[in-house]
């Protein structure tokens, strides 16, 4: 073969790697860029993300997911691929966090092939104004708090890129959140084992008196925040309310109605079951119609 005949394969064969290596570069790294569809309009956004780990699709209603919000609380709606947030540019944390976690989804997060939380990293999500970034917690004295726990999220690696994105993370103690607050999620992640699929929502609780964090100060401190849980096989709900400090209590003391959790917020949970069904399950709180779960202290 001639030398030029040689140069020219070898030239095609280079421009070929080089287109691959750029595909392979966009879908690796697209996803931080940009977390759902820009062309969608509004305040309501979706992911267009496609899972890059295990496929699991949800057999249950969906619509029970949403949350009626007061119309004067700044808020935009961005539905992630396991996630959906309630995001408040005024005070840069989430009103709000909702996400449904089955029987499946924790067993494989608890499988020996789940994800690794020591893989991820906290990101800021560009495309959601007020989104905050990572170090501006730095030196706050806050932990950046997981409103979707990661715990719940190892099961899928889009799930866990998509927890770790600031729109899911609100300052808290660290005493709260490595304390009472972690045994609540636990016992969470335990619960939908029996339960085979939860409703989940998780968020902080404003106040007029708020400290604020960050470089500008514009990071609120909430004082406290609910966690609500939501059972469709048991018609069964739990609500849980706790300060934003180490708690001196056990995390079963701090259970409470998701109609108490209604009055502090403002916010309307479950507005999509019948009334009969949504005004009986939204008044009861009692734990010990829960599985048993006690954390080793």
């Amino acid at each position: 073969m001639k030398k030029k005949q040689k140069r020219s394969i070898y030239y095609v064969l280079a421009v070929v790697l080089l287109a691959l290596a750029g595909y392979h570069g966009y879908q690796k790294n697209g996803f931080y860029k940009s977390a759902y569809n820009e062309d969608l309009p509004g305040q309501e956004q979706t992911s267009d993300k496609q899972s890059e780990g295990k496929e699991y699709q949800s057999t249950g209603d969906l619509s029970l997911l949403d949350v009626k919000l007061p119309k004067d609380l700044e808020n935009q709606t961005v539905h992630y691929k396991h996630i959906i947030v309630y995001f408040n540019k005024d005070y840069r944390v989430p009103n709000c966090v909702a996400y449904e976690l089955t029987s499946t989804m924790t067993s494989m997060a608890d499988s020996r092939e789940a994800e690794n939380r020591a893989d991820y990293k906290f990101e800021r999500d560009y495309d959601v104004k007020g989104c905050p970034d990572w170090w501006d917690y730095k030196d706050s004295g806050y932990t950046r708090g997981h409103m979707a726990p990661a715990m719940d999220m190892r099961w899928d690696k889009t799930a866990m890129a998509q927890c770790f994105l600031m729109t899911n993370i609100c300052p808290q103690v660290e005493e709260m959140n490595d304390g009472e607050w972690r045994h609540v999620e636990e016992a969470v992640h335990r619960w939908s084992r029996t339960a085979k699929r939860l409703i989940i929502f998780t968020g902080p609780i404003f106040s007029d008196n708020m400290e604020y964090i960050g470089k500008h100060d514009d990071i609120a401190v909430p004082e406290s925040f609910f966690k609500v849980i939501y059972a469709p096989e048991l018609n069964r709900a739990i609500a849980f309310v706790m300060e934003n400090k180490g708690m001196p209590n056990s995390w079963t003391n701090y259970a409470t109605t998701i109609d108490k959790v209604e009055e502090l917020t403002g916010y309307d949970f479950l507005s999509k079951l019948e009334d009969k069904v949504e005004n009986v399950v939204e008044s009861k709180e009692n734990i010990k119609n829960w599985p048993a779960y006690y954390p080793r202290r």
